[in-house]
């Protein structure tokens, strides 16, 4: 997939439109959720097209052979930040931004899906009570599925601080919440 997203990367630095829109269609969703989640509410996709014009305008400090999902999604981490800093208040959390999986989605039992979706209004409750750098930290690992060393880079820290903050941040929930919290 890296060679396929570096020969896309590429041909956009070259100035292929068509580069430059495959490379918007393939990130807009995570960049979107990141942004959602970071608290841009109703400016995530201004927040989110803002942030692709700079990145597309920047290709060329884009070294091929690094992952684009991070180096993107940092400049939307940093594009949220100033609106949410603009904005003078900090949005909440949208429920709907934890979306749900197919699965959760083809279920035929009500009771367990009312359960569900009380435990993730919770759930996100509780992760936007959290402070700032550990919320952070939180919705890049297990809202967006981003490793270690790519939540670094899209927070602008050191790999150590994601370590710790992550274990900060989930003592914080389990003690919040009791054991419907795992660390998975």
């Amino acid at each position: 997939m890296q060679d396929e997203d570096d020969d896309v990367i590429a041909r956009a630095k070259a100035g292929d439109l068509d580069a430059c829109e495959a490379l918007v269609a393939r990130f807009t969703a995570p960049a979107h959720r990141l942004a959602v989640l970071l608290g841009a509410g109703a400016d995530a996709d201004d927040v989110v097209q803002e942030a692709f014009v700079k990145a597309l305008r920047n290709l060329d400090g884009f070294r091929l052979g690094s992952p684009f999902r991070p180096w993107l999604l940092r400049i939307v981490a940093n594009e949220t930040k100033n609106t949410v800093r603009s904005r003078g208040r900090r949005a909440g959390l949208v429920l709907k931004a934890a979306a749900l999986t197919a699965s959760e989605a083809a279920t035929d039992d009500p009771e367990g899906e009312t359960m569900a979706a009380m435990r993730r209004s919770t759930l996100l409750a509780e992760v936007n009570r959290l402070p700032d750098r550990e919320r952070q930290v939180l919705i890049c690992r297990f809202f967006l599925d981003l490793n270690e060393a790519e939540t670094a880079q899209v927070l602008a820290c050191p790999r150590g601080s994601v370590k710790s903050r992550t274990s900060r941040g989930l003592a914080r929930l389990r003690a919040n919440l009791g054991e419907e919290v795992r660390h998975g």
